[in-house]
C-alpha cells in the first residue's frame, strides 16, 4: 500500500498527490513514469513522476481527472491509501549541458516537463520555459517553473493571461537564437507542431510521448509507436524520442481506439 500524504487541487479537476514510495524514489529521474492501480479492481494509469523527494521517501503524481480510473483516484484523500504503484519505468531523459534548452509543457504537460527543467537548469544549461494552457484557471505550477527556468514564457488560447496563442508561437519566435535542444510534453497536436516549428532551422527536438499502456513491461503492445519508420513500444523504448521521426498521425489514431469503452465505463459506473 501506498499512503497519501498530501492532496492539492492545482485547477479545476488536476490533482497533486505526495504519496510514500521509498522504494520508487531511490531510483526516480526525470522523465520517467509509474503505473498506479487506485484499488485492488482499478485499471492500470500511467503517470509520469512530477517531482520526488529521496529524503522523505515520496512522489509527486499530478494527473487530470479525464476518465473513471483518474476519477477515482482523484477521490482519495489523505491517509487513503494505493492499492499498488509500479516503478520508476521507461528510460530517464537525457540531460547534458549542451547550451540553450526550450522546454515547452501544454496543459497538464507542464507537471511533466518541470523536472526535465529543473535536471536541465541543474546541468549548467539556459533554460527557457513555455508553458501553455486553454485558459488562465487551468494554467498549472507557474511559480515552480518560474523558480527553475532563466525565462519563461506563457500563453492561454483564450488570451485570458499571458499571450493570447500557442507555445508554438513564442517558440517560432524563439528559434531564432539558436537553441540546442528544444524538449516538448503535452497533447499530441502541440507536440506534432513544435516538431514541425523545428524541423526546418534542423534544431534537435525530443517529446515524451504519451500512448496507451497497459501492462508497461513491453508485453502487451499496445503502447505501440512509429518512429523512423519502425515500430516500438512507449514503455520500454520511451517515452522519450526525436520529435522529427514521430508518426504523430498514428499515435493520435491508437490513442482513440478506446473511446467508445471509456464513455461505456462513466455510464456504467456513474
Amino acid at each position: 500500500m501506498f499512503k497519501i500524504l498530501k492532496k492539492e487541487e492545482l485547477a479545476k479537476s488536476v490533482k497533486r498527490l505526495e504519496v510514500e514510495a521509498p522504494d520508487i524514489v531511490k531510483n526516480a529521474s526525470c522523465g520517467q513514469f509509474v503505473v498506479v492501480i487506485a484499488d485492488e479492481k482499478g485499471e492500470r494509469i500511467p503517470l509520469t513522476l512530477a517531482d520526488w523527494d529521496k529524503d522523505k521517501g515520496t512522489i509527486t503524481l499530478i494527473f487530470q481527472e479525464v476518465g473513471f480510473s483518474t476519477k477515482k483516484l482523484g477521490s482519495f484523500n489523505v491517509g487513503d491509501n494505493i492499492a499498488h504503484i509500479l516503478g520508476p519505468l521507461g528510460h530517464p531523459t537525457q540531460v547534458k549541458k549542451a547550451g540553450e534548452v526550450i522546454c515547452i509543457g501544454g496543459g497538464v504537460g507542464i507537471a511533466e516537463v518541470y523536472p526535465v527543467a529543473r535536471a536541465f537548469k541543474k546541468a549548467g544549461n539556459k533554460v527557457v520555459g513555455i508553458i501553455g494552457a486553454r485558459s488562465k484557471d487551468i494554467l498549472i505550477l507557474e511559480k515552480e517553473m518560474k523558480e527553475t527556468c532563466d525565462e519563461l514564457e506563457i500563453t492561454t488560447d483564450d488570451g485570458s493571461y499571458g499571450r493570447k496563442g500557442f507555445v508554438t508561437d513564442i517558440l517560432k519566435e524563439r528559434l531564432k537564437d539558436k537553441p540546442a535542444l528544444v524538449y516538448a510534453i503535452g497533447p499530441v497536436a502541440m507536440m506534432k507542431a513544435v516538431s514541425e516549428a523545428t524541423r526546418g532551422p534542423a534544431i534537435k527536438t525530443v517529446v515524451s510521448l504519451n500512448p496507451i499502456l497497459v501492462d508497461a513491461t513491453g508485453m502487451c503492445g499496445s503502447c505501440r509507436c512509429r518512429v523512423a519508420g519502425k515500430t516500438v513500444f512507449g514503455c520500454v523504448d520511451g517515452p522519450d524520442f526525436d520529435g522529427h521521426e514521430v508518426d504523430f498521425e498514428e499515435l493520435q489514431k491508437r490513442l482513440n481506439l478506446f473511446t467508445q469503452q471509456e464513455k461505456q465505463a462513466m455510464g456504467l459506473n456513474k
